[in-house]
């Protein structure tokens, strides 16, 4: 069985007003009827990174380098666990503590994964954007 990744558009969370860190922002999100390219689930399959099964479902989600070295395509992960490659922006900071992920270079560790993608526009991500 594949990996699953539940996803939430950060510019809904911002929209919205809810708390990234909220324990029920997905069941929020649920109930808030989104369009399946705000909040639904992606299939990830082994040695895919989450950002190319993205736009593999025809999703148009934020990147820039494909290479770890931006934070265009940064995600929080609020359930489970997402490798990386490597990266060479993130502070331990923002990966141990922030749960902050880069797409491009991130696979799943875990069969189920909660992430809010578009985490670029977090005030503390806003100067690793290209």
């Amino acid at each position: 069985m594949m990996p699953t990744v539940e996803y939430l558009n950060y510019e809904v969370v911002d929209d919205q007003d809810w708390d990234i860190y909220d324990d029920d922002l997905f069941e929020k999100a649920e109930d808030a009827d989104l369009d399946e390219a705000d909040h639904g689930e992606l299939e990830v399959a082994e040695g895919e990174y989450i950002l190319e099964a993205a736009e593999a479902q025809g999703f148009d989600w934020p990147f820039s380098c494909r290479a770890g070295a931006c934070a265009n395509c940064a995600s929080i992960v609020r359930e489970g666990e997402v490798e990386m490659d490597m990266q060479q922006i993130l502070s331990d900071e923002e990966v141990e503590d922030k749960g902050v992920r880069l797409t491009c270079v991130g696979t799943p560790g875990s069969d189920e994964v909660q992430i809010v993608y578009n985490a670029k526009h977090l005030d503390y991500l806003q100067n690793r954007v290209i």
